[in-house]
């Protein structure tokens, strides 16, 4: 297939059936509300889409729950850091076995506490007689098992329910083991937001107020110092970057989180420049150390050969430097040689195919470079837990009303530090910004999209599967909850949320490995062949008579 191609499969399609016939399954009440949810894209008039907004209930979603945004993306995958659930086991289990946070330990005696899943395992008597005893001596038995430097505690729904406070026991585990180590709790009780963005914030806002800036010192042996936010380091993205970095000259101060540890957090202050990976997640952390601390950010993709082409060279652009972008040019060159061996390869087997997007975070948007890379088109995306400005833009934010749900969210104060330092003179960041870059900027995913093409918001369990009956694409791309029920469907799922075991997939290593998995996925026959269960089974129906 070619160019001409996509175009003409995609013609075939009317994407305005799909709303029309989802709709009409709904109660009255619930399709006013979900018509508002599911849009047809124009990069150039984006429309308004309504997100973070609560779960009908009855309808089954993608979605996770606060404690799962706060403990589970953004703090599990630090790695000196002793994360405690307080609450039933099936918590601190589920938000440590779903993702794949590696992590390498930079030597035999440093510590590694990502193999564990820490939880109180609150049972019913804990339920009706409170659970802060039980949690003072987890952090007891924990601090004498592993001496951590740091113990992060983290409410589950049944400790906001009988009120247990986990800050009070922090504070009091603080005096009482001493040493100098760090006690925190979040409170991110599983309702307490929309969704996981909720507990994002809360992460952000905890990592702020007891870790970032509680250590000056400066080390290393590049003076090009940048932080990387909102990667995760799933199947070793992180490491992938990193090891970029190194070849071009830059110093990676910290990763939120992926491969993070304690004293990485608590030097973020001293970079000069903060790059952004997922915006949902981390975007409040950025605008932190800006105010704080003078560290201006700007929105980078490392998840495409072309996306980190161009990020790399941000990176340059910004330091000014000629002796950084002649090395950067040189790690592009060498490295878009090997993609465009593999692209030649791979590329006539997946030309015109076609892939859906429903991915927590920016991936719905940034996977979309791979495709695109592939020949593939992307019919319709959406994010689990999106704000509009992720779909919209950082634009439509003075324009968001603020509901109860995000009154329920801390907002902290943050002011200038002594210590605030301004990176770029007014000036410097406005020739900046004429060279091409841009701060304090997320375009979102419709920027990005075809017009017309599907976005929805919060995809529902029904929704997934008129999509796949109506339009048929040659990949799905979701999380584990999703897999296979698509797969049931003879349609191939590609988990994005932890790879499948497969990975990594950033930078230019990781675009041909996604290249290859992709090729092996929709190369592979056996689909065309699978027929969902029900499907092989004949069933007696009746009627009732009254």
């Amino acid at each position: 297939m070619n160019g001409v191609m996509i175009e003409d499969k995609t013609k075939e399609l009317d994407l305005t059936k799909f709303k029309e016939e989802v709709l009409e399954a709904y109660p009255p009440k619930v399709a006013k509300k979900r018509a508002k949810s599911i849009v047809y894209n124009d990069p150039c008039d984006r429309p308004q889409i309504q997100a973070n907004v609560r779960t009908v209930p009855g309808i089954i979603t993608q979605r996770g729950c606060t404690y799962a945004g706060c403990k589970g993306v953004v703090l599990g995958p630090s790695r000196d850091i002793v994360n405690i659930t307080h609450g039933p086991i099936g918590c601190g289990y589920y938000s440590w076995l779903t993702r794949r946070n590696q992590t390498r330990p930079d030597g035999p005696g440093d510590s590694n506490f990502i193999p564990y899943a820490f939880s109180t395992d609150m049972h019913e008597k804990n339920i009706v007689f409170g659970g802060e005893d039980k949690l003072k001596q987890a952090i007891r038995e924990a601090y004498e098992l592993f001496h951590p430097k740091a113990i992060a505690i983290f409410s589950t729904c049944p400790v906001g329910l009988i009120g247990d406070d986990v800050h009070r026991v922090a504070r009091q585990m603080k005096e009482e083991i001493g040493n100098g180590i760090i006690v925190f709790g979040f409170s991110c009780e599983g309702y307490r937001g929309v969704s996981q963005s909720a507990g994002h914030h809360i992460a952000n806002n905890g990592l702020f107020k007891n870790l970032i800036g509680k250590d000056d010192t400066i080390e290393g042996k590049y003076k090009f110092r940048v932080n990387l936010l909102g990667e995760y380091n799933i199947g070793g993205d992180a490491f992938v970057i990193e090891d970029l970095f190194e070849r071009c000259g830059v110093q990676l101060i910290s990763t939120m989180s992926g491969n993070s540890t304690l004293q990485k957090f608590e030097r973020a202050h001293t970079a000069d420049l903060s790059l952004v990976m997922c915006h949902r997640s981390i975007n409040y952390v950025a605008s932190m150390l800006e105010t704080a601390y003078g560290i201006p950010w700007i929105n980078v993709n490392f998840i495409g050969a072309n996306a980190t082409s161009k990020s790399l060279r941000k990176i340059g652009e910004y330091f000014g430097d000629e002796k950084l972008k002649e090395r950067i040019e040189k790690v592009i060159a060498e490295e878009e040689a090997k993609v465009k061996v593999a692209l030649d390869a791979i590329k006539p087997k997946t030309e015109g195919k076609l892939s859906m997007l429903f991915v927590g975070g920016s991936r719905a948007h940034h996977y979309q470079e791979l495709f695109k890379e592939l020949g593939m088109k992307t019919l319709s995306a959406g994010y689990e837990f999106g704000h509009r400005d992720d779909y919209e833009g950082r634009r439509v934010i003075p324009t968001i009303q603020v509901d109860a749900d995000s009154r329920n969210i801390e907002e902290i104060t943050v002011t200038k530090d002594p210590r605030y330092r301004a990176r770029k003179t007014q000036e410097e960041l406005e020739e900046l910004k004429k060279k091409g870059l841009e701060f304090d900027e997320y375009n979102g995913l419709m920027s990005d999209m075809e017009k017309g093409m599907l976005i929805i918001d919060d995809l529902s369990h029904y929704e997934m599967e008129k999509l796949i009956e109506m339009y048929h694409p040659d990949v799905f791309c979701a999380g584990i909850k999703e897999k296979f029920c698509v797969q049931k469907m003879g349609i191939p799922l590609k988990q994005l949320h932890n790879y499948d075991y497969g990975g990594p997939y950033a930078g230019f290593e990781g675009a041909i490995n996604f290249y290859k998995d992709i090729e092996q996925i929709v190369s592979c026959s056996i689909w065309k062949e699978l027929k969902a269960p029900w499907e092989n089974y004949d069933y007696v129906e009746a009627e009732y008579v009254g």
